[in-house]
């Protein structure tokens, strides 16, 4: 594990994982940390890959008193580390919010990029507009905000409780739920900013190969979001998980797996 210097003397935390096998750079949806991917990481490992994982500004073990949390920044940190720890052609894979800093990652990092897989995520947009029917609306992320600015437990509680389509065990729920509590309040501003930002110029222009992994009952960014990516860019190819909600990674983690390790062994 290590620490990134990324604004002036304030850090991000990482994790990374030695390995002969393709690098990878897993990044977490809003609210939750590297931790969320303990049922991926150690069998990205026992492949062989070299991976990493990194906790955004304001979540987890990075510090939470940034100035700027805005996803593109977030993105650039990713490229940064990428950088750091010259990892080569990595394959950047974001989870719902950091699916949108993936592709600011893969787009930062240019050639430099071997790949961008989007695990429910929220790009290229996660907020409906006339000609992107699809997603939920700023007013909709503006009302979450206040609810969490009113009453942080129990909004994340609600949030974490509506990640899976299926209801998760209590242990499961409360990790979840743990996780969302750990982020500082300045990663509210992240959310609010990426229900504004539209990142198909970005998805338009990436040429690398891109694998969108998307639960058909996902409730927070919706299949027709997945379906309609490939429309952008040819490279997009889109596994759907039947009876799956945002996280399938945790709901349907062996076919998840397959999918995921195919791609990086392409």
């Amino acid at each position: 594990m290590g620490y990134l210097a990324v604004e002036n003397d304030k850090r991000i935390y990482f994790e990374h994982h030695a390995g002969e096998g393709r690098p990878i750079v897993l990044v977490h949806g809003w609210g939750a940390n590297t931790r969320c991917w303990d049922t991926t990481a150690p069998a990205l490992r026992a492949a062989g890959h070299e991976v990493v994982l990194v906790d955004l500004r304001a979540c987890g073990r990075s510090d939470k008193d940034f100035d700027d949390v805005s996803i593109a920044t977030l993105g650039a940190d990713v490229a940064a580390l990428a950088e750091h720890l010259n990892l080569k052609n990595p394959v950047i894979n974001g989870w719902s919010l950091g699916g949108g800093v993936a592709t600011e990652a893969v787009a930062a990092l240019g050639s430099r990029a071997g790949g961008l897989v989007l695990t429910g995520g929220a790009s290229p947009r996660y907020t409906a507009t006339d000609d992107w029917p699809h997603g939920s609306t700023v007013e909709d992320v503006e009302g979450v905000l206040a609810g969490a600015a009113a009453n942080r437990a129990d909004t994340f509680r609600a949030v974490a409780g509506a990640v899976c389509a299926t209801t998760p065990s209590d242990d499961t729920l409360n990790w979840i739920w743990g996780m969302f509590m750990e982020m500082g309040p300045r990663g509210d501003d992240s959310l609010r900013d990426l229900a504004t930002i539209d990142l198909r110029k970005h998805l338009t222009s990436l040429e690398v190969p891109i694998l969108v992994l998307h639960g058909r009952e996902d409730g927070f960014v919706p299949f027709s979001n997945a379906e309609a990516i490939p429309s952008l860019n040819a490279r997009a190819t889109v596994v759907e998980f039947t009876d799956c909600g945002h996280a399938p990674f945790l709901e349907y983690r062996d076919k998840y797996l397959s999918e995921l390790m195919g791609f990086l062994s392409a």
